[in-house]
């Protein structure tokens, strides 16, 4: 079993109430006015990425991008976000940060999950 990365995320499909799964999802650091793109991966079968970017990070401005737009269409259904972005802070370097995303067509939510 790998390492868990320091940043995971999770997809729920609130309408279907089933996990989101083969969402595209980039993880980026802002570093000196700009984004670095770290990593980018697919939810699995349970809509999880539990490996996304790097076991460790430093403290800073993340954002993870959830390609919702390919998702909705590959299932026939259309939707107002094409895509999730979701920008947070991560000041304690030795915690760990779970980032859910519950989605619709036309409404998404999220929270620091754990």
């Amino acid at each position: 079993m790998s390492p868990r990365s320091h940043i995971t995320t999770h997809v729920l499909d609130s309408v279907s109430g089933r996990p989101a799964t083969s969402v595209g999802v980039v993880l980026e650091q802002h570093l000196h006015g700009s984004w670095r793109e770290l990593d980018t991966a697919s939810t699995d079968a349970d809509g999880r990425v539990a490996d996304l970017g790097p076991e460790a990070v430093s403290a800073g401005r993340y954002r993870i991008t959830f390609d919702t737009g390919s998702y909705f269409a590959a299932r026939g259904q259309a939707t107002f976000y094409p895509y999730v972005t979701i920008v947070f802070e991560l000041a304690d370097e030795s915690a760990h940060f779970h980032v859910p995303l519950l989605l619709s067509p036309f409404a998404y939510s999220t929270y620091r999950g754990s």
